[in-house]
């Protein structure tokens, strides 16, 4: 976190289903509150840029037809098809299918 803080990996890119997936988990896992004050705060971060989806999402299907063969999500499938898009080479996950996608980094730890 801190070199993503520092800007080692800038741009930082959230994508929507992203932040769904994120807010989703928090509020089943943890609460409702918890949720909203996460939310908030990663739509309000300079650090990170929220990336709505709509305008990805027929590079997003194509993503996921081409390299479901990976195990990638849909929401995954995204967020590949965004960093070609953006030109990012960085992914901040903990997801190891990240690691077969030819031209992205994993940053973990």
């Amino acid at each position: 976190m801190k070199k993503l803080i520092d800007g080692d990996f800038d741009p930082i890119l959230m994508p929507e289903y992203v932040f769904l997936e994120v807010v989703t988990v928090l509020a089943a896992r943890r609460d409702h509150s918890t949720a909203l004050s996460v939310g908030r705060t990663l739509l309000n971060s300079e650090e990170v840029e929220f990336v709505p989806c709509s305008e990805y999402f027929v590079q997003t299907m194509e993503t996921f037809a081409r390299e479901g063969r990976l195990g990638l999500s849909f929401t995954d499938a995204a967020i590949v098809a965004i960093c070609r898009q953006r030109g990012a080479g960085h992914v901040a996950t903990f997801d190891a299918d990240f690691k077969k996608v030819k031209g992205l980094t994993v940053v973990s730890k």
